[in-house]
């Protein structure tokens, strides 16, 4: 009797096992770059992310263009349909064309790496003549010079090729994420682009004290 209820016991431990190692696998991963499906009243918009990490509530949040989406839209992962809605619009920031996204933490994985892309820092905005890069769901990684802030503003223009989609792709200089990509000047891939410093946008988010205040990288 007592081996059987031992047999019992490791059997009953390794389905469990199993069946959180099964759990873990299935959770979408997203990074700076990844494509995003925003979804409100049957309107689909695909955009790319520029970042995701934890804020201090120690909510998984994630930012991208606010020309994407409204408050309310469902966020799903492009690359992974299947798995459905694990995310939504929670709050946007006009001013800086700023949407953040509350993900499901049991049902999201973050990485640090989206193609060939790997964003391990948040870096200040990018300077005039330095080489940048921006890595978007519609055409990838492309790099270029940057023309620094000739605005005046929060805002900068860069080099690089971009196109419908990849609205909130991160800029990267190195592996420090720079700005988020909103629009580009003349025609697409001519440019050039128009980014959104994010050391701006975060400044913005903590003053606004809702979610994403204190955002950090966790992946």
């Amino acid at each position: 009797m007592r081996v059987l209820l031992v047999g019992l016991a490791v059997l009953y431990s390794l389905v469990l096992g199993g069946g959180a190692q099964a759990s873990a696998a299935e959770r979408v991963e997203l990074g700076g770059g990844s494509g995003l499906v925003l979804t409100q009243d049957g309107r689909e918009t695909l955009c790319s992310l520029t970042v995701i990490g934890a804020d201090t509530a120690g909510r998984t949040i994630g930012l991208t263009a606010g020309h994407c989406g409204r408050v309310g839209d469902t966020v799903a992962s492009e690359s992974d349909s299947a798995a459905g809605d694990v995310g939504s619009v929670v709050a946007v920031l006009p001013a800086y064309d700023t949407a953040i996204i509350e993900f499901d933490a049991e049902r999201v994985a973050p990485v640090a790496s989206v193609g060939s892309t790997t964003i391990t820092a948040v870096g200040d905005p990018a300077r005039l003549a330095e080489t940048v890069c921006k890595q978007g769901r519609t055409t990838g990684a492309t790099c270029g010079l940057s023309y620094g802030d000739v605005l005046n503003s929060q805002q900068v223009f860069a080099q690089v090729c971009v196109n419908a989609g990849d609205s909130g792709a991160p800029l990267v200089r190195g592996t420090s994420v720079v700005g988020m990509v909103n629009a580009y000047l003349v025609a697409p891939c001519i440019g050039p682009a128009v980014v959104t410093d994010l050391v701006s946008i975060l400044r913005a988010i903590d003053e606004s004290g809702g979610p994403g205040a204190g955002l950090r990288l966790t992946a």
